[in-house]
């Protein structure tokens, strides 16, 4: 990211159009450049530094409008180790108290930048703004000759990826507020990363100054989000390791590369479970329960970093008022143009209009909303209101695995069959093609087709419904007896729904791995997959697919050797639909 010395360019109305329609992603985890330079641009004319009109008109209204009645500032906030935080405010310009709205960017190179337009909106809706980036966070380049520079937006330290230290750095930005702004009251404002370091902080602030709590494409469970069903999750891992804006050794101190080293090599897990235990806000509940923080979640059906039912688990402990909002697509996908370009979006303004009621006291419509509120794959008008998550599912269906390889999902429970399929192959059916690029396309009305022809019936093994139309609603399950080669094994189970043409639309799926196995015993096991509102339209079919082998996961499976499913007469191997 440059400066205006380093040549700021204008960003003109054609390049705001195209974020508002293709987000602000170029490809898995990377910022596309027209969100770069959107940051540029803002941060620059809302510095005063710009020495040329940089904005399309639309914004250079908001700026100033926001320099009418605020004043700017861009302090660095020293917490208590030394540490010091990059920081952006707006201070209204008002003797009348005012409530603040805290934001901790998310893990991008661009730190705080990144959502410059949020914080216009917020200033104009009556909020003062303090966003910062979390320590360790933002850009920093190799110097010649030796050494680093960080970046302005960049905060000092390394990533304690929302541990302890973040926790108190969000205590220190909150007393920082108290002395500048003197606020009313103190919200949280977060998205992915920045989600969750407001949910702890609100848990762990030992003033329980925290009012409200908006956490966007969030996690409730960080160590499941890693490591669930003994499988770990290694492309999100890496993608997140390499999105920090700097090289791994300086970014993180040695203990954390050593976790991340055991995690690769899948030594000294419970070690890892424990370092992720302390970074989940479910392992506070009680905390956030007894302080009463009203908190607002947003996250999506095909999450690749933080898989649904975690965050829906968390929410159902919750006791505060809250909202639990689900949306088609994947990780920061809804909401990543209403958090940095003018126009509706809903996720944002529903973010907003929860803060307005319980912050600003707004009489809106907040009040009368169910606490949960899905949206419909693949079916963006159809938005479906809960009074809880227990009443999203009415009723389930046991279907029954039969017939082998190319088998039957049926009414009646079949014992005694087996299916056979090869190890360490990648196969067309995958939960996506590239981390957090196929459901963003979901998000933009294009979601992944499969041509089922093309599954490789040596490397999996496939189970189909009669056709009916079926409202999947909620967590499906499924039992397996399983006989692998090795003392371990993985499986991957994908739902699709099949249409009369031969291709397909991914429902949901989930991973699985046996350890400390027998060689050639088998073993029966149930998983949950992920949590889905997907309605099968008449005419087509349920198809579950079983392989070993998935991109996103650790493999446990030794390589190029037979794997067996089947079905045990004391535990018949079913999959459990929920509808509602």
């Amino acid at each position: 990211m440059s400066t205006p010395e380093d040549g700021t360019t204008p960003f003109t109305a054609d390049r705001l159009t195209n974020l508002r329609t293709a987000g602000i992603y170029a490809s898995g985890t990377k910022v596309s450049p027209d969100a770069v330079g959107l940051a540029e641009a803002l941060v620059a004319t809302l510095a005063g530094a710009a020495e040329q009109p940089l904005l399309p008109a639309e914004l250079q209204e908001l700026v100033d409008q926001v320099k009418a009645k605020a004043t700017i500032g861009l302090p660095r906030i020293t917490a208590d180790d030394g540490v010091r935080l990059s920081a952006f405010t707006i201070r209204l310009n008002t003797d009348e108290p005012r409530p603040v709205v805290i934001v901790p960017s998310g893990w991008t190179p661009l730190g705080w930048t990144l959502f410059a337009h949020l914080y216009l909106r917020l200033a104009l809706r009556g909020y003062h703004v303090l966003a910062y980036t979390p320590r360790g966070i933002g850009q920093t380049f190799p110097i010649p000759g030796g050494g680093f520079i960080d970046a302005p937006f960049t905060s000092g330290g390394t990533v304690d990826v929302a541990g302890p230290s973040d926790w108190a750095d969000g205590s220190t930005v909150i007393d920082y507020a108290q002395q500048h702004f003197a606020p009313s009251r103190v919200a949280f404002f977060g998205e992915s990363y920045g989600s969750g370091i407001s949910q702890l902080v609100a848990a762990h602030d030992p003033a329980g100054r925290v009012d409200a709590v908006v956490a966007l494409s969030t996690w409730g469970d960080l160590a499941d989000s890693l490591y669930l069903n003994e499988t770990r999750h290694l492309a999100a891992v890496e993608a997140l390791i390499a999105f920090t804006g700097g090289p791994e050794e300086r970014k993180f101190d040695p203990a954390t590369r050593q976790l991340f080293a055991d995690f690769r090599e899948g030594a000294n897990l419970d070690e890892v479970v424990a370092w992720g235990k302390e970074r989940t806000p479910a392992s506070y509940v009680d905390q956030t329960n007894a302080r009463g923080v009203p908190t607002f979640f947003s996250n999506t059906w095909h999450e690749t970093l933080f898989p649904v039912n975690q965050v829906v688990e968390h929410f159902e402990r919750l006791t505060v008022p809250k909202r639990l909002n689900l949306w088609i697509g994947d990780h920061a996908a809804p909401e990543g143009a209403g958090l940095t370009v003018p126009g509706p979006n809903a996720p944002v303004d529903e973010a907003l209009a929860w803060l307005d009621h319980h912050i600003l006291g707004v009489a809106n419509e907040v009040p009368s909303w169910e606490p949960v509120k899905s949206q419909v794959m693949f079916e963006p008008t159809v938005r479906e209101s809960h009074p809880s998550w227990a009443d999203v599912s009415t009723s389930t269906e046991t279907l029954y695995l039969d017939g082998g390889q190319n088998g039957t999902l049926a009414a009646a429970p079949a014992a005694g069959w087996k299916a056979s399929f090869t190890t360490g192959e990648l196969t067309e059916a995958t939960a996506v093609d590239d981390l957090m690029v196929t459901g963003r396309e979901e998000w933009q009305g294009n979601p992944k087709s499969y041509v089922t022809g093309k599954f490789d019936r040596r490397y999996l093994a496939t189970w189909t419904s009669a056709a009916s139309a079926r409202r999947v609603r909620g967590v499906p399950e499924l039992t397996l007896t399983v006989t692998p080669a090795g003392s371990s094994a993985t499986l991957v189970a994908y739902l699709f729904d099949l249409a009369p043409d031969g291709t397909a639309r991914i429902i949901t799926h989930e991973p699985f791995t046996l350890t400390d196995v027998a060689a050639g015993k088998s073993r029966t096991v149930t998983w949950r997959l992920q949590a889905a509102a997907y309605d099968v339209a008449a005419g087509h079919k349920l198809l579950l697919v079983v392989n070993a082998k998935d991109k996103l996961y650790s493999d446990a499976n030794t390589p190029l050797t037979t794997l067996t499913v089947g079905s045990d007469s004391g535990a018949a191997a079913r999959l459990v639909l929920p509808l509602g």
